[in-house]
């Protein structure tokens, strides 16, 4: 090897030393698992967020058992989105948590639109992970306060519902939070899918919601999908399969 060769390689190890670990963080997975319940996978840690048992407008879905993860995040202990059979560590309730190197900040917002007085209150998650930032407003239907808008602003990752019915945002009501908060990607959940409308679910489909997002471009995805933090879309939303 020669003298020039040698120093390269020296060079790019203390690079790897100085370079904080952060910069290193490499690809976030984003796995679907139906429904609103993802797998996020990152160098580090795992979170599944809200498993459903297979009732309602997930009735046709397979639950998402045996999935390896460090902790679960559930927008409540409804059935439909926050199953946990096998009691593996959950976080439901709202607060400021943290596990190991991952702080978790969970918010109350009405899970319908009156106050909360049919369905209760949702927590919506905050938290960075991979040195992104994600929120996920899964079970969330009702009315967003200005002190909670701050707290879940601009994240790298939105996930929200746009479905409508009872327990969640229709298109509108998503679109114009998705304004108010600005995030880079957005993650729609809690629709159904193509053009036919279930009758044991009252989910709607997408277009409501894609064409009040006329700013935004659009990516149809398969069941999982590794984002870079270095090189994040912008503007753009991933629509996952079920």
């Amino acid at each position: 090897m020669s003298i020039i060769k040698i120093k390269k390689f020296f060079l790019f190890i203390l690079f790897l030393f100085l370079i904080p670990s952060s910069a290193m963080a490499g690809d976030l997975l984003l796995k679907s698992l139906g429904h609103g319940s993802f797998l996020i996978k990152g160098k580090e840690k795992s979170v599944l967020i809200n498993p459903f048992k297979a009732i309602g407008c997930a009735s046709d879905l397979n639950e998402p058992k045996g999935i390896n993860s460090d902790f679960i995040l559930a927008s409540s202990k409804l059935a439909d989105e926050g199953y946990n059979p096998n009691d593996q560590l959950m976080f439901v309730k709202p607060g400021v948590y943290k596990f190991e190197d991952i702080l978790l900040n969970g918010i109350e917002i009405p899970h319908d639109r009156v106050g909360g007085r049919r369905f209760g209150m949702a927590t919506v998650w905050s938290w960075e992970q991979n040195n992104l930032k994600i929120v996920h407003m899964g079970g969330a239907a009702g009315e967003m306060d200005i002190n909670s808008q701050i707290i879940l602003s601009r994240p790298d990752i939105l996930f929200i519902s746009i479905g409508g019915g009872f327990k969640s945002y229709n298109g509108s009501e998503a679109s114009d939070i998705v304004k108010k908060l600005k995030p880079s990607i957005v993650v729609p959940v809690h629709f159904m899918r193509g053009k036919n409308i279930s009758d044991n679910c009252d989910f709607s489909n997408a277009d409501f919601f894609l064409e009040n997002m006329q700013d935004f471009k659009v990516k149809y995805l398969g069941k999982s999908f590794e984002i870079n933090s270095k090189r994040i879309d912008k503007n753009t939303i991933y629509i996952f399969k079920d």
